[in-house]
């Protein structure tokens, strides 16, 4: 065994045992501890951004991508949004222990479920040493462990974070091992943390479609994931359309680089010349390049012509896809060929249309007469979430505590026996 892999192997373990001992720990500690985190971040933010001044200089001399840069960059605003984040966090409902569905059986004994923490959740990310504080957070607050890996591009920073996350666990009394940092940018840690389905219950996976499709292809533990964010909004024949223009324009404009931003725009063919001459002129002056079919061209002059791949590309910036359908089942059909099951939308003021688009529409979160930029955990009334899912097993769309818990059936008996 290497070193890498046992260092890995080692916080496995310390992270097993800390999530044991978190089953019988007094739960008030846990928000105890997440408000002096808070606390500790805004009194030690100097030191936080002198670590992050640390990455941002390696990354400018290594030429890293400006996406990336802007991600991975601290300020006075983001570290506080950080200390705010936990405090939100420790203000949610502890879904621990919570117990539903108590039932009698003929048989005397009562039976229900109990939501109990997944055990030990391992996450891989890039850039946004954030994530470092929030994932932490949910995870604590959820019962679990944490083994947080980020990018190398982010070490010094996440070192930083995690320094003070692990001293204030030690204050209040919880186990250090509760939240580990993966402190080694060696790659071979990520091939070492996909591999312990002994030590790790579930890997979280935040960043590019390539560490993504790395994560899904070689771990051996379940992975909670999505892989891209191809959203669509379907502007319907029986749409209102100054409201539709105004859904669309936000569901692009509102943030570029987000995975509920749409991607492509679909419009009936009924309504595409009322509106998109107009709704192409607001995006082509909002700075958005339009990629358009040839119907879409034929009323959009300065739209470029579309290629195939558009159609299933997450661009991540001001290019949308824009495409004239017949009907509705003309927009399901494009959304099943080309979509990624992360959010797609109907403008429509056809109940009937809703409908079905609602439950047809295979993906883990299906609007009707709103933006794709709402399907959001904050949104969704989550308080926060760790990311979003787009697979259909444990747990589905945006991902907050209660997703980082399961159920387990308990029986409530007074001496019964089974003849």
């Amino acid at each position: 065994m290497d070193d890498v892999t046992a260092y890995v192997q080692e916080l496995g373990r310390t992270a097993r045992e800390a999530a044991r001992q978190m089953n019988r720990l007094d739960p008030g500690l846990k928000d105890k501890a997440l408000l002096a985190m808070a606390d500790r971040i805004e009194a030690e933010r100097s030191d936080i951004l002198a670590a992050n001044r640390e990455d941002l200089e390696r990354a400018a001399s290594e030429g890293l991508d400006a996406a990336l840069v802007d991600r991975l960059e601290l300020n006075e605003d983001r570290v506080a949004a950080m200390a705010d984040g936990l405090r939100q966090v420790a203000g949610l409902p502890d879904p621990v222990g919570a117990m539903n569905d108590l039932s009698m059986r003929p048989s005397g004994i009562q039976v229900g479920k109990m939501r109990v923490p997944l055990g030990v959740i391992g996450i891989i990310y890039e850039s946004r040493p954030n994530v470092t504080a929030d994932a932490a957070a949910l995870c604590l607050k959820s019962g679990n462990a944490a083994i947080l890996r980020g990018g190398k591009e982010a070490i010094s920073s996440n070192r930083a974070i995690s320094h003070i996350m692990r001293t204030v666990l030690a204050e209040v009394g919880l186990p250090e091992g509760v939240v580990s940092v993966v402190d080694t940018p060696d790659r071979a840690a990520v091939g070492a943390l996909l591999a312990m389905p002994e030590h790790v219950d579930i890997i979280i996976p935040r960043g590019g479609k390539g560490l993504i499709e790395r994560v899904a292809a070689e771990s051996r533990v379940p992975v909670i994931k999505h892989l891209e964010g191809v959203c669509h909004t379907y502007i319907d024949a029986d749409a209102d359309l100054d409201k539709a223009a105004d859904i669309a324009v936000n569901a692009k404009t509102q943030r570029y680089g987000t995975c509920n931003t749409m991607e492509t725009l679909l419009v009936d063919a009924a309504v595409a010349g009322a509106l998109l001459p107009r709704l192409g002129e607001r995006f082509l002056d909002a700075g958005v390049e339009l990629r358009g079919c040839p119907r879409t061209r034929e009323l959009v002059s300065r739209a470029k012509e579309a290629s195939e791949e558009d159609w299933a590309t997450e661009y991540l910036g001001p290019i949308l896809a824009v495409k004239v359908v017949d009907g509705l089942d003309a927009a399901m059909n494009h959304i099943a060929a080309y979509g990624s099951g992360h959010t797609d939308v109907i403008v429509t003021e056809s109940y009937t249309s809703a409908r079905r688009f609602l439950r047809e529409v295979d993906s883990s979160s299906v609007m009707v007469n709103a933006s794709s930029r709402f399907a959001d955990g904050y949104e969704y009334g989550l308080g926060a979430e760790i990311g979003i899912s787009t697979d259909k097993l444990h747990v589905r769309g945006p991902v907050g505590l209660e997703g980082l818990t399961t159920e387990k059936f308990v029986v409530l008996g007074s001496g019964q026996t089974r003849g």
